[in-house]
């Protein structure tokens, strides 16, 4: 196929495709799951425009258009150290052992069925990236554990799709009304008495009556807790005592452990993680982790007359 056009490219967001057209004689066409951001190295230029770190499922495709960029512009910004960025990112994101796709809707039901079937994958959520398993699978829970390095009796939070799920879980009755609304959505854990008759898996923090629930400000994840029909357990994607991950290059030494790992970008809120409070004790709060919205949520607290407690 032939386009008489400068180099142009364009991301379809529903398709995820990449159709590159090169100066005067040719055009390249390839899916590519996008593995960051378009850079733009010179706007009033477009063959300026490259795709960085892309997972491409042919590389040997991949190669040929770099040459091509290369013999196009030998001296030009895509010259031979754009084109080792690519190989290596393709060649290192297959020595995974694991699939590396964008956190879009498209791959909700692959997430769904990866869930489903007992198998860990790894999320952005709207504070960290993290490590997520069906809640109701004793074998996909451990399985959590063994990436972590964490202690069996070291608790996992809960994710849910939306507010109105968690009194399936965990024990609402005494709350203020509209106090969950009030923290969430939103960068919070919310540490409530759990419910013994919930569909949770037992082993799921053994000898604790209470459970971390979140529903998090992040459409994607809470898709794939809307599909399963249940919650996902959820802890941060890192070694224990490691630091936490805001982007999937903090933790591929991890990837190999899930069936798939989802790109949403480099998650800008730092490493606090969400703030974490207990609201076990009727009308009284305790702030467990000061976290990344603190002050917020203290606020919202307040206003609905709890105080703090020890």
């Amino acid at each position: 196929m032939l386009f008489k056009t400068h180099f142009v490219l364009h991301i379809i967001s529903n398709r995820i495709g990449v159709l590159i057209t090169l100066s005067s004689d040719v055009l390249f066409t390839h899916h590519l799951n996008p593995f960051n951001a378009l850079l733009f190295l010179r706007p009033h230029d477009p063959v300026d425009a490259i795709l960085l770190h892309t997972l491409c499922s042919k590389p040997s495709q991949l190669s040929s258009v770099v040459s091509l960029c290369q013999k196009k512009r030998p001296n030009g910004p895509f010259g031979w150290r754009m084109s080792q960025d690519l190989e290596k990112t393709c060649k290192e994101t297959r020595s995974k052992g694991s699939t590396l796709l964008v956190a879009s809707d498209r791959y909700i039901e692959k997430s769904v069925k990866a869930i489903k079937d007992g198998k860990v994958i790894a999320v952005p959520t709207d504070t960290l990236y993290g490590f997520a398993c069906d809640a109701c699978s004793a074998a996909a829970i451990n399985q959590i554990y063994e990436v972590k390095g964490r202690k069996l009796t070291s608790p996992l939070a809960i994710c849910v799709a939306d507010v109105s799920d968690i009194p399936r879980f965990a024990i609402v009755d005494g709350l203020p009304c509209g106090l969950l609304d009030g923290l969430l959505p939103g960068p919070v854990t919310i540490v409530l008495r759990r419910d013994d008759s919930s569909i949770l898996e037992k082993s799921l923090n053994p000898g604790l009556d209470s459970i971390g629930v979140r529903v998090p400000d992040n459409n994607f994840i809470r898709a794939i807790a809307r599909g399963s029909g249940g919650a996902l357990a959820l802890t941060s994607a890192n070694l224990t005592g490691q630091a936490s991950s805001i982007s999937p290059k903090d933790f591929e030494h991890l990837w190999h452990h899930c069936e798939y790992v989802f790109d949403g970008g480099l998650l800008q809120d730092g490493r606090a993680g969400s703030t974490v409070v207990d609201l076990t004790k009727p009308g009284a709060y305790k702030i467990l982790r000061p976290g990344s919205a603190r002050d917020k949520t203290v606020a919202v607290l307040h206003s609905f007359s709890l105080e703090e407690g020890n």
